[in-house]
């Protein structure tokens, strides 16, 4: 026995359903659609796309099917808390506000505190940097101007400054091992200088003593 399987066939109606929400991306004015059909159709629109169509349709008002709609964008964005708090303000105050409103108006609040949450950061850096750059030694390029006489701070007394660092230094100068080793060096040659002429002026004195002996000899046999 075979067994036969009925499929539904669609309607005229579900096919251009069907293809308006593969196409949704280049709906605009459906001011003429009826409102079932925008009913299965606006779901499957995008935050944009959604905006650009109420936006075409000038002469109708989709709030009917669209606030429902911007009320779960609303939700997704900003929070199911911050949902119901909307929704229990307009209750306590009685008042009745579009949720498309609702959501640009909330999305600009949000924009602005966060271009001024931005702004105060970089203020802060900005400090910061000054800070850093004030805190940094700066090499003062600056010439002071010359005169003829020549010195090195200016102002009275600065000669005596000078001649007590220039005696300082003489004394240091003089107390240094290395200017004692010269000096004992220096010392120590002048009297080997000294030790050698000597010697040789000992050994002509034995000879002259020699020859002075054998002259006075004659001298005193002629007497």
């Amino acid at each position: 026995m075979n067994m036969m399987v009925k499929r539904k066939v669609p309607s005229l109606v579900d096919l251009c359903i069907r293809t308006a929400i593969d196409n949704v991306r280049y709906l605009g004015d459906v001011g003429e659609t009826d409102i079932n059909l925008l009913d299965h159709i606006l779901p499957h629109c995008t935050v944009d796309q959604l905006m650009h169509i109420e936006k075409c349709t000038e002469e109708r008002d989709l709030s009917e099917v669209t606030d429902k709609l911007w009320k779960k964008f609303y939700e997704k964005e900003f929070g199911v808390k911050s949902t119901n708090l909307v929704v229990e303000r307009m209750k306590l105050k009685k008042v009745s506000f579009k949720w498309s409103k609702l959501y640009e108006a909330k999305l600009k609040d949000r924009d602005e505190a966060q271009k001024k949450s931005f702004d105060r950061i970089k203020q802060l850096y900005q400090k910061e940097d000054a800070r850093k750059q004030s805190r940094q030694v700066k090499i003062c390029t600056k010439v002071p101007p010359s005169s003829n006489k020549r010195c090195f701070y200016g102002g009275p007394g600065t000669s005596n400054l000078k001649s007590n660092l220039m005696k300082k230094a003489k004394v240091e100068c003089l107390n240094s091992p290395e200017v004692k080793n010269l000096a004992a060096m220096k010392k120590q040659a002048l009297q080997s200088r000294c030790i050698a002429p000597a010697r040789k002026l000992g050994s002509f004195s034995g000879k002259d003593c020699a020859s002075t002996s054998n002259l006075t000899k004659p001298m005193q046999r002629r007497l």
